[in-house]
């Protein structure tokens, strides 16, 4: 399967790629699927049933209203996050739902939206809707959201033809000894080698305005992050930290003092808060590639165009494409999902996305690039998922800022060597892979046990 840079960031809202931004674009594709087949009209009954991890943190992961929302015809990347609670409040008031955002069809959430206690085969997030009209059945699809906000519709798995399948890029690789090989074959550094296969759908200039698009939409993150305060909606009643932690940094002067509160890694946190604490708001952000570890590319990519003088929009563009290159090995190769492989998936795949994308712009060579990727993701190796209530608070919001950390470091390391080093990528990779297949279900994305469970026994 080809995978596009902008197949892994997406513009979307909080708080989850896969239990927010994927079933909302489910929901809306099935919408829109009813209205293509004629079929819109004569709905008289929508029903929702989610399995499995959606069940179980949905509600948490605000699944239940990002389904809602889709069914109105609104894309994540697409919807103004200030309209959400008012689309929201007025369907629980009347009862009705827009569907399609132009057929009204009596909605009652305790009656027609279903949280089950059991999973399907592929996949742990599914999530079936069905349309009636007074005569039986009019549509039904089971959707699975894989992770950064992918879907895939049942009917799609094990079938060929998909688009994305059939593109043919210059540079395809299934693995980090391809992409090593193909960059040494052809002499191209791996932001180099990204951007040509990026060119297989769409013009250059079309893939560096889309790139800095994305780079604008993260900023904004940042920046709302630093402004907003207040009390995180769902209940546990966590504090914002970046503004004061921004107003703090601010006083103090000049950055990057040894030994004091003025640390680039201070900053470097608080580009991590800001953003996940916006995500937890449900606010604007890119997923990066999924919104639980959504913080943590931004805060490296502020970090290098904060402190370096001389950064500029095509160190943007390097950044984002390298970075790619590693999470396309981590979706291909294990998972890039909380809920199928743990925390691993997302925290530690986007860790080593960000040191790769570090990495390129400090004028890493390939295996330097492939080393500090590997160092990033091997040292998040196990990581679970267990978020407090359901909830993309605690202690998602702090494994970012922490993680953020990680890659630089990873980097700086990596850079006082070769290259060479003893465990591959590929391997740590399949470790990751190997290592969610053996994690207990408890610890990926149903808050079920670790932190989840210790919280409810103090």
């Amino acid at each position: 399967m080809a995978i596009s840079v902008f197949d892994l960031f997406k513009i979307g809202i909080g708080p989850s790629s896969s239990h927010t931004v994927g079933p909302m674009r489910a929901a809306a594709t099935f919408a829109q699927a009813l209205r293509e087949q004629g079929l819109l009209e004569q709905v008289s009954r929508v029903e929702v049933r989610l399995y499995g991890s959606l069940s179980a943190t949905g509600v948490g992961h605000a699944t239940d209203r990002a389904t809602l929302l889709g069914l109105m015809g609104e894309w994540p990347d697409q919807i103004d996050p200030q309209r959400i609670e008012p689309l929201i409040t007025q369907l629980q008031d009347s009862q009705v739902l827009q569907l399609d955002g132009r057929h009204a069809v009596p909605f009652d959430c305790s009656r027609d939206l279903l949280l089950l206690d059991e999973s399907l085969p592929y996949h742990p997030n599914a999530m079936t809707l069905e349309a009636s009209s007074a005569s039986g059945s009019l549509l039904q699809q089971t959707y699975y959201s894989v992770g950064g906000g992918f879907i895939v519709e049942a009917a799609q798995i094990g079938a060929s033809g998909d688009s994305s399948e059939q593109v043919k890029l210059p540079y395809d690789f299934d693995s980090a000894a391809e992409l090593l090989a193909l960059c040494k074959q052809h002499q191209l550094r791996v932001s180099q080698l990204m951007m040509a296969n990026e060119l297989a759908w769409r013009p250059e200039a079309e893939v560096r305005s889309g790139l800095l698009k994305l780079w604008a939409a993260m900023r904004e993150c940042v920046d709302n992050g630093l402004r907003n305060e207040g009390i995180l909606p769902g209940g546990l009643k966590v504090k914002r930290r970046a503004a004061k932690l921004h107003r703090s940094l601010q006083e103090l002067g000049k950055p990057n003092v040894i030994g004091s509160t003025l640390s680039a890694m201070e900053w470097v946190n608080l580009f991590a808060l800001a953003v996940n604490e916006e995500n937890a708001a449900g606010g604007r952000m890119v997923t990066a590639p999924t919104n639980g570890a959504a913080g943590i590319i931004p805060a490296v990519l502020h970090y290098y165009m904060k402190f370096n003088p001389d950064a500029c929009d095509n160190d943007v563009v390097d950044f984002l494409l390298s970075a790619a290159a590693v999470g396309i090995l981590c979706k291909k190769n294990a998972s890039i999902s909380g809920a199928e492989v743990g925390c691993q998936g997302e925290v530690g795949s986007a860790c080593s996305m960000a040191a790769a994308g570090l990495a390129e712009v400090l004028g890493a060579t390939p295996m330097q690039l492939e080393n500090a990727a590997e160092i990033a993701l091997e040292h998040n190796l196990g990581l679970t998922c267990d978020p407090v209530g359901g909830l993309v608070q605690v202690p998602c919001i702090e494994r970012n800022a922490i993680a953020a950390v990680k890659a630089i470091n990873a980097v700086q390391m990596a850079l006082r060597g070769d290259g060479e080093h003893f465990i591959s990528l590929d391997r740590v990779i399949r470790t990751m892979r190997d290592t969610g297949a053996d994690m207990h279900a408890n610890y990926k994305e149903t808050s079920r046990g670790g932190l989840a469970v210790a919280f409810v026994e103090c």
